[in-house]
């Protein structure tokens, strides 16, 4: 085959295997041909990080994971800067679906990419970094965004705790792999997963309150929590019909005895100078 078409077919793949994520995790077995089969997120709710493993940050400087725990909630990305098209969708869908919350990376979470390719440098990731925050247009937050490169051993860790299986395949010096992002606690135990390459703005909120224990959203984003729940089969929130109508049955009672409220106080309001005449 001609090298030239090897690169955009191999996207391609990545691009099928990456949307056969949901499929596999319903499905008993996968039918993904050769060392495809390979590819997948296995959910490991409640699994706790190994925060010792030491990488590098875009800027060169030796970290350890545990670096970016401890106060906040973590999404945690699997991707490589040098990813001609699945990486790049992956990230822009984190990025989009940050927008219109009014969390903020930096101070209610952290966002951490974590390279899978061993050789990829410090100056990728900070390229990629520039990037991604010129999309999201809040330069502010940029301490909150956080591009890793290290070593095999760290990325196999790290890879094996979260569930997350990727090939390698050396011809087209790409990797075939999931497509999706893991919620972490800010103690690092593994939370949520939403899977796929767009992530609704509702769903990420969702996760991060409910990994960071309430402490982060307001009254709304508890009432929202009450009302979808969030289902690992398909790594999304679904709404959940009997606490909906739970909560519609309370506020019509509620509504229902104001309004008698109000309405016995105008009738006494116009009584009163009647009797007292």
């Amino acid at each position: 085959m001609r090298s030239d078409l090897i690169r955009p077919i191999f996207a391609v793949i990545l691009l099928l295997s990456a949307a056969v994520v949901r499929a596999d995790s319903l499905a008993p077995g996968n039918t993904m041909p050769g060392p495809l089969r390979e590819v997948r997120y296995e959910q490991r709710l409640n699994e706790q990080a190994p925060l010792a493993l030491p990488f590098r940050d875009e800027t060169g400087r030796a970290v350890k994971l545990g670096d970016y725990f401890g106060r906040r909630p973590v999404l945690l990305v699997f991707a490589y800067y040098h990813c001609p098209m699945l990486c790049d969708m992956v990230l822009q869908g984190v990025e989009t679906s940050l927008k219109p919350l009014s969390l903020a990376p930096g101070r209610d979470f952290d966002v951490v990419v974590a390279s899978i390719d061993p050789k990829e440098t410090p100056a990728l990731a900070a390229a990629k970094k520039q990037e991604i925050l010129a999309r999201y247009g809040r330069p502010a937050t940029a301490g909150g965004w956080h591009f890793l490169t290290g070593p095999q051993p760290s990325i196999d860790r790290l890879a094996n705790a979260a569930g997350f299986r990727y090939v390698y395949d050396p011809q087209s010096n790409q990797f075939a792999h999931a497509a999706g992002l893991v919620i972490l606690t800010p103690e690092g135990r593994i939370s949520r997963y939403l899977f796929g390459i767009e992530f609704a703005p509702r769903d990420v909120k969702l996760g991060l309150v409910e990994s960071a224990g309430g402490k982060i959203g307001g009254v709304v984003d508890q009432v929202l929590l009450y009302c979808f729940h969030y289902d690992p089969a398909i790594g999304r929130y679904s709404a959940a019909t009997l606490a909906i109508v739970r909560l519609a049955s309370i506020a019509t009672v509620a509504g229902l005895v104001l309004m008698i409220v109000l309405l016995r106080r105008r009738e006494s309001a116009r009584s009163g100078p009647l009797g007292a005449a």
